[in-house]
């Protein structure tokens, strides 16, 4: 079967480090709009302090979909992901939106 490369056609924002993954996108109080926090590492994620819904895409090393939730609420956790090396964070309904499957490698800049 073959790979499909997919790019998110939207600007993405990094959290690369401790306090911007520890930050994340708690207390901001808009929702995202045509924008998402990648988090690197990142296997498992929250939602406590959250204001919003988000889909949550976790990529393997390679870029590679491992696992996506759609629609998280607040407060939700999500346990460690198999494989999982990092997340992005979009807004709800994307992944639906943008047709997104496990398997697709997805190029992040």
């Amino acid at each position: 079967m073959e790979q499909v490369t997919r790019t998110i056609p939207y600007s993405i924002n990094l959290a690369d480090s401790f306090f911007k993954r520890l930050k994340g996108l708690m207390f901001r109080k808009e929702v995202l709009m045509d924008e998402g926090l990648w988090i690197i590492p990142c296997n498992s994620i929250h939602m406590c302090f959250m204001n919003f819904e988000i889909d949550a895409i976790f990529l393997s090393k390679e870029g590679q979909i491992v696992k996506m939730i759609e629609k998280l609420k607040p407060w939700q956790i999500v346990k460690p992901i198999n494989h999982a090396y990092s997340v992005v964070e979009l807004p709800a309904g994307d992944v639906s939106k943008l047709g997104l499957k496990k398997g697709e490698i997805i190029m992040l800049k």
